[in-house]
């Protein structure tokens, strides 16, 4: 009863520090990139997001459905006292993502070469096979992490996940400028070097992704072998509990990450789809092989770094919220599943809604500021970069609350759902990228486009499916209604605080930084003033007792 509980109360909170670790360490991931790209340039960024796309998709079907499947199973078993079935459950799942780790990290080292050709990237193959040892290490990593997450602590997964970027950003850095000079002098052997000298480079930066999950993985086992005497004392007092053999449990993680599997590839699998069906088009276009990799290269080094740091706040919400809503949808208590339900859109779109509008409208300061503008290339590049922010800032909304939706529905046990959502919207997507390459010849600016469509139908139909599972009626008002008026306002107030300062100073950074902070400020006032938020929802924040007061005391907020 007392796990029930704490996992009840504090759910939000665990959230926030897995999504503040989150946000930290894409930030981390955001800054270490400047300097990478002026390593490895947009060409560099292509086949370095080449690899990634392949390694995310393989990570997907080996390991990425593993720390949600294993925190969902380990939470429902400690809500009814079963220390030891969930201890199995967590060795079960040890031994699955060993196996399905090795198979995966070998297919992808020696069927590489096939892969980039298939990518029309070929000198991806360096980065492919220096990431295929990763995904062992990475499989193995998640179960440690689902465990604690199911056991409700978020802490090892977000302290993992800061020293996984610090570790990575360090030798990302170092060996892709050992490797990109390594591989210019090949390079220049073969009358090709500023694409050796990048593909080398984008290798070594690769071989940071795995520095940084090899010492994750050395932290998490640290602080879980600290742990492991208490829990086995814990499992003693467990003498009510039916012992699942291991054919169960082996039976009942496939069975639970099979749709998990499923929901999260479609759902990700629109970037390599992407990429693919961008590259082929654009060949056949006319585009030379130079020009849609640059454009490329843009749109996964600049664009998408950018957009994915609010989106990862949305992806850690719903890790924590699938134990929690888990827990509550197991005991049958559906007025706390409906709570939890409403208690996580809302946040989520306090959050989404001010980001998105502020990128939109700071674009291009913002990619000046990460990419000094140096050159009239890079200066090119980072107008392509903004204006791609622009056509598809939307979408830091709707891929948001489409995946906290995902999150949820897995939650209640409606795992075909978001499967049977996510092919209905990726048949979309395709059809409408393919036709807006073909027709209005919108190149890159399709994929941005298509993105914002295929998240916008998923929000829309995994809505409904919540609808239908749960009776559950969304209010409007204060999760959309006012954070959306209070961002647009902020907005406006941003944009005329960037052109005043620059008018006077001519200093993007000192712009930018005050334009943001006018944002932040503007923003919560106005959505205090609109009763965006009030003293009850505030109850369930993290921090929410000292921002009431802080509030009461501003008169934002009714005491």
């Amino acid at each position: 009863m007392g796990y029930k509980k704490r996992a009840n109360s504090n759910f939000l909170v665990q959230g926030s520090i897995l999504a503040i670790a989150s946000v930290i360490s894409r930030i981390i991931g955001m800054i270490y990139r400047f300097p990478l790209t002026s390593i490895i340039g947009d060409v560099g960024n292509d086949y370095l997001s080449a690899a990634m796309e392949v390694y995310s998709i393989l990570l997907l079907i080996s390991s990425y459905s593993l720390p949600l499947a294993v925190s969902k199973l380990v939470s429902t078993r400690m809500a009814k006292g079963e220390r030891k079935n969930a201890y199995r459950i967590f060795k079960g799942a040890l031994v699955f993502a060993f196996l399905s780790g090795t198979l995966v990290a070998l297919f992808l080292f020696f069927g590489a070469q096939w892969i980039a050709s298939l990518l029309k990237t070929p000198l991806s193959i360096f980065a492919l096979q220096v990431l295929s040892p990763t995904l062992l290490v990475v499989a193995v990593l998640g179960v440690f992490r689902g465990f604690f997450q199911g056991m409700g602590t978020m802490m090892p997964s977000a302290v993992s996940q800061l020293l996984e970027q610090v570790v990575n950003a360090i030798v990302s850095l170092w060996v892709a400028y050992m490797l990109y000079q390594h591989g210019a002098r090949i390079g220049r052997v073969l009358g090709n070097s500023e694409h050796y000298g990048s593909a080398y480079g984008a290798a070594g930066s690769t071989a940071g992704t795995g520095a940084g999950a090899v010492f994750a993985l050395l932290f998490v086992l640290m602080v879980f072998a600290a742990f492991l005497p208490v829990y086995k004392k814990q499992m003693q007092r467990d003498v009510r509990s039916r012992k699942e053999g291991y054919g169960t449990v082996f039976g009942v993680l496939i069975l639970t990450i099979i749709p998990v599997l499923l929901s999260t590839t479609i759902y990700n699998v629109t970037s390599i789809l992407d990429m693919g069906v961008f590259k082929y088009l654009a060949a056949y276009q006319g585009y030379e092989e130079l020009s849609y990799s640059t454009m490329w290269g843009v749109f996964a080094g600049k664009y998408k770094t950018l957009v994915n740091v609010p989106i990862s706040l949305a992806s850690a919400l719903a890790a924590s919220s699938v134990p929690s809503v888990a827990t509550a949808f197991a005991s049958d208590n559906m007025r706390l599943v409906k709570s939890r339900v409403h208690t996580v859109f809302h946040f989520i779109m306090v959050i989404a809604f001010p980001c998105a509008v502020g990128m939109g409208v700071l674009a291009l300061p913002l990619m000046n500021l990460m990419y000094p503008p140096r050159t009239e290339l890079i200066q090119s590049s980072n107008e392509m970069a903004a204006n791609l922010m622009r056509a598809g800032a939307l979408s830091i909304i709707c891929y948001s609350l489409s995946t906290v939706s995902n999150a949820i529905l897995q939650g209640i046990n409606r795992m075909r759902m978001p499967v049977l959502n996510a092919l209905a919207a990726l048949g979309l997507h395709l059809v409408l990228l393919a036709g807006l390459m073909l027709g209005p010849d919108l190149n890159i600016y399709a994929v941005v486009i298509a993105n914002v469509c295929f998240s916008l139908l998923m929000c829309l139909l995994n809505g409904w499916s919540i609808h239908k599972a749960l009776h559950y009626k969304q209010e409007i008002r204060k999760t959309f209604l006012i954070p959306g008026i209070a961002s647009v306002l902020m907005g406006a107030a941003v944009y005329g605080c960037y052109k005043g300062i620059m008018s006077l100073l001519k200093s993007n950074l000192i712009a930018t930084v005050a334009a943001v902070a006018v944002g932040v400020v503007v923003y919560f006032v106005l959505l205090f003033l609109m009763r965006g938020m009030e003293s009850a929802d505030l109850k369930e924040f993290p921090g929410g007792r000292f921002l009431r007061k802080i509030m009461t005391r501003l008169h934002l907020l009714r005491g």
